[in-house]
């Protein structure tokens, strides 16, 4: 493998893992913090896609239909937590796998009929359609890179709200301790349903991102959801930062595994990858509790 090659699959990979890292980081915050599985994550991916393809086409502006899916996304997720998943926080995992299962073959349906089995594809702007030489004589396309970057600072502003902020120590209290922060008068509820609809949108932008590079189809978070999963166990339930680090490394070794191995354990490198993490730590690389 000549260096230009793996300097370029190398940004390859932290593409997808910064990719990855959008849907990690909105599950791990759903299921971390408020310990609800939420199986149906693929879908808001998928509904952020579908969102964005028909902003595009009204519009004809990536940025506007980007902004306008996050936002969609946001109001469909607080909307979903409130009316249908909240009642299903004080019942077993169990429960809420199969209510959430329930809502994948829902949306699935829905997407069928109003936007029919036919799949979309979002064009790229001519800014973002051509390439930029990071490394000389080895090309790199720009939307990719921009991917890198908006992962990079989506990243940056977790740790932020997480960390910094006054609502991030609402949520880790909440987390800690729920009877506790109720009985400070704050409403677990609404700070709840704000989390879940971050969790929502994060990704729905996931989904808009992808628009450009796949096609915009029925069912194209389902693949999606099991590699997320993937990323939560290695990074460590609930925390950001593992999810962060774990992205990258299922990205990287994602890209490389398929280069470099035959397809049927290419396929299976990011789970040999993880169980071999898990060997040696059990509760992930940065697990959020203890």
């Amino acid at each position: 493998m000549g260096i230009l090659l793996f300097l370029e699959q190398l940004l390859n990979g932290l593409q997808l893992g910064t990719m990855l890292f959008l849907m990690a980081s909105g599950l791990t915050l759903v299921f971390g913090i408020m310990n609800f599985v939420n199986l149906a994550h693929g879908s808001l991916y998928m509904m952020g896609a579908y969102f964005a393809a028909t902003l595009f086409q009204l519009t004809g502006s990536l940025l506007l239909a980007s902004a306008g899916a996050f936002v969609g996304v946001l109001i469909l997720g607080m909307a979903l937590e409130a009316i249908i998943l909240r009642g299903f926080y004080h019942r077993d995992h169990l429960d809420q796998v199969l209510a959430t299962f329930g809502l994948i073959l829902f949306f699935n349906e829905l997407v069928r009929m109003i936007w029919g089995p036919q799949a979309y594809f979002l064009a790229l702007p001519e800014m973002l359609n051509g390439s930029i030489e990071l490394i000389p004589g080895a090309p790199y396309p720009v939307y990719r890179l921009l991917i890198i970057l908006i992962g990079v600072a989506v990243g940056a502003f977790l740790y932020m709200l997480i960390t910094h902020s006054r609502l991030g120590m609402l949520i880790r209290a909440g987390a800690s301790n729920r009877g506790m922060i109720e009985s400070l008068g704050v409403n677990i509820r609404i700070l709840f349903t704000l989390v879940f609809g971050l969790g929502a949108a994060l990704a729905g932008l996931a989904g808009t991102l992808a628009g450009p590079l796949l096609a915009v189809q029925v069912g194209m978070g389902d693949g999606v959801l099991i590699t997320t999963l993937v990323v939560i166990v290695i990074g460590g339930i609930g925390s950001v930062r593992g999810a962060f680090l774990a992205a990258l490394l299922v990205g990287l070794v994602d890209t490389f595994g398929r280069m470099l191995l035959p397809a049927s354990l290419a396929e299976m490198s990011i789970y040999i990858l993880m169980a071999a993490i898990l060997w040696r730590r059990p509760q992930g690389l940065f697990p959020a509790h203890g």
